[in-house]
């Protein structure tokens, strides 16, 4: 007995989603606003930096998973709508980050420097925070940038001056 073109059409079909299933998810087509800001450290440096803004529930699951690389001076801003003691992990994150914690007035309370991709560990400061920016791993430390310093959020759309 032959399998009828259908039947064998509907099994291909079926392996082939089943596949698509366990891939990792490929990075957002559409293209996420972007802020200019600065980093201002004690000393008098100023840097300058180009953040992809994570705003909603689903950005800020999504952060920056499955990036192979960082433009020079580029990373993501999380948007929250109140202080708390912030964790994120780096599940299916490709690359190592500095995640920088800033208060609501942008005074830095404390960074995680070059955390480990593709790990689920929990990293925080212990501090409330309203924001984070997360950099390419070993940012904060080849521009000098430490507790105490400032992010600049006067370009950031909607934040309360």
């Amino acid at each position: 007995m032959r399998a009828s073109p259908l039947l064998a059409l509907l099994v291909l079909s079926a392996a082939c989603s089943a596949t698509q299933r366990d891939q990792p998810a490929p990075p957002a087509s559409t293209a996420a606003a972007t802020v200019n800001l600065g980093v201002v450290t004690r000393t008098g440096g100023r840097h300058a930096v180009r953040a992809e803004l994570a705003r909603t529930t689903d950005e800020h699951s999504r952060g920056l998973m499955y990036r192979r690389a960082l433009a020079p001076d580029s990373g993501m801003l999380f948007l929250f709508d109140d202080d708390e003691d912030r964790a994120f992990w780096m599940r299916n994150t490709l690359i190592p980050l500095d995640m920088i914690f800033a208060a609501a007035d942008g005074t830095i309370v404390g960074i995680v420097p070059m955390a480990t991709p593709l790990t689920e560990t929990s990293r925080a400061v212990g501090t409330p925070s309203r924001y984070v920016l997360e950099m390419a791993g070993g940012w904060c430390q080849d521009h000098g940038v430490a507790a105490g310093d400032r992010i600049d959020l006067s370009a950031v759309p909607g934040r309360a001056r």
